[in-house]
């Protein structure tokens, strides 16, 4: 009931954009199941896909969807006319992780001496959240070693406990993906 007022609504509103972020999180490969809550999900989706399809114009509404999971989507979402682009976002480059390490340090009190190229050169392969996640995390490091600055040493013990966290969690090593 809630996807078709959504489009409802959207087509009242129209133009309109519909996202749906962590589309994997209701539109997974549907499977044999018997829970309750599985089945309200796979209803979810199928008034998705109606939706989608739909024999009624959608008019001036876009539809985005993402997913750091696409490797779990249901192939009748990728068909044809459903999500007409598929638009991956790789992780970033070295520079792209030297400004993102400048952004999110921006307001934090750093040692004079800290050198951003030194921890773009240790994070590669890391994503944009997981370099907020290291710059909040050596913030905290200095905060509660009660110091007046983040030092390179709080961010070299950031960037391990992250790396150890995604070594253990597989899907928190995966890349953003836009569909």
């Amino acid at each position: 009931r809630l996807v078709r007022e959504l489009f409802q609504y959207a087509r009242k509103k129209a133009p309109a954009i519909i996202f749906i972020d962590e589309l994997d999180s209701i539109g997974s490969q549907r499977l044999d199941i018997a829970t309750g809550g599985d089945r309200e999900v796979q209803r979810t989706f199928m008034q998705l896909l109606a939706e989608l399809d739909g024999f009624t114009s959608r008019g001036d509404i876009k539809i985005i969807g993402a997913t750091n999971r696409v490797d779990i989507l249901d192939p009748a979402l990728l068909r044809p006319g459903r999500f007409d682009r598929h638009i991956e976002i790789p992780a970033p480059d070295f520079e792209g992780r030297e400004e993102i390490f400048t952004i999110h340090s921006s307001r934090m009190k750093l040692d004079h001496d800290l050198n951003f190229r030194f921890l773009s050169n240790q994070t590669d392969g890391l994503n944009g959240a997981d370099i907020k996640t290291i710059c909040i995390e050596a913030g905290m490091l200095a905060i509660r070693k009660k110091k007046s600055s983040v030092s390179l040493s709080d961010f070299s013990d950031a960037i391990t406990k992250v790396k150890s966290r995604k070594e253990k969690d597989p899907f928190l090593s995966e890349n953003t993906t836009y569909h």
